[in-house]
């Protein structure tokens, strides 16, 4: 008998993409390495091309009238669903937020539990917001004049580059809160939390294609969505000044929405509403009152 206790080899993750429910790896077949803040080697990530984001543009299409039609209601459920099982991978997505960010971990943590209660807060929305940006108009008439929140459509995200969790859930989530569909960046330097994220979302209830997640060169990504004909809007969160002025540029060819970078200096501070009234367009319905009896009331 040998004294020499037996080595087991590591089990190393692979990481791939994540487009219309399915984990394909790039198709170009290309990958790129991914460090921790002192330059140690993570792992290896795909780096998406042209053809990717074009085949998640296609997925969230396909995904778009199943998950806008649904009730909001029960989206919000779906979504309570995701920060459950971010819950329950609390200590995995703590190791790679703290590699990711170079953080010890009681910071790290406390970041992915704000990133839980951030997900639970905007779940929390889904059957809200329509109270707060709609409802019945004044005219002088005799009609009902009735506003209404409609998710914009398809929507290209650029992840922030800094903040890898809780910044990527702060700019995804209330995009598919309000019914839109999603195609992703993941931060450049830092993608692996947002592939993991893609895993929560496989295995809850978020139908596939709702939200599709890319890693790879940020600008060689974004490019091809700006310019996209079937992309209704575009976050630019994670473009600096230069790239974000281009895609600007390409967006306006099909008259995009575009929210434009906008410095955060705290993520974990209270977002507001207004990432989920960026990708809402206003219907206004006008429906006739009938005049009851000689003294000309109406209801």
């Amino acid at each position: 008998m040998s004294d020499r206790t037996n080595e087991r080899l590591s089990v190393f993750k692979t990481y791939k993409l994540y487009v219309g429910g399915k984990f394909p790896r790039s198709e170009s077949g290309r990958v790129y390495e991914v460090t921790d803040s002192k330059g140690n080697w993570l792992a290896n990530a795909p780096q998406s091309s042209r053809k990717d984001a074009r085949d998640a543009v296609v997925a969230a299409r396909k995904a778009f009238g199943g998950w806008s039609g649904a009730t909001a209601y029960n989206r919000g459920q779906v979504l309570y669903r995701v920060a459950e099982m971010l819950e329950g991978r609390r200590d995995q997505f703590v190791r790679e937020v703290a590699d990711a960010e170079g953080l010890g971990k009681s910071k790290a943590a406390a970041v992915v539990d704000a990133t839980i209660d951030r997900w639970v807060w905007y779940a929390g929305w889904t059957d809200k917001i329509a109270q707060v940006v709609g409802g019945g108009n004044p005219v002088a008439g005799p009609f009902f004049n009735l506003s209404s929140p409609e998710p914009t459509g398809v929507v290209a995200v650029l992840a922030p580059q800094e903040s890898s969790f809780l910044g990527l859930v702060s700019v995804v989530a209330p995009v598919i809160a309000t019914g839109n569909t999603a195609v992703v960046i993941a931060s450049e330097k830092a993608p692996l939390p947002a592939l993991s994220l893609a895993e929560v979302l496989a295995t809850s209830d978020v139908p596939g294609g709702v939200v599709n997640v890319l890693s790879g060169r940020t600008a060689e990504i974004a490019a091809p969505l700006a310019a996209h004909q079937d992309v209704n809007a575009i976050d630019l969160a994670g473009a600096d000044e230069a790239l974000a002025k281009e895609l600007e540029i390409a967006a306006a060819d099909n008259l995009k929405r575009v929210l434009r970078p906008q410095p955060v200096d705290d993520w974990t501070a209270t977002p507001g509403t207004d990432r989920m009234t960026a990708f809402l367009e206003t219907k206004t319905v006008w429906h006739p009152t009938g005049a009851l009896g000689v003294s000309g009331s109406s209801y």
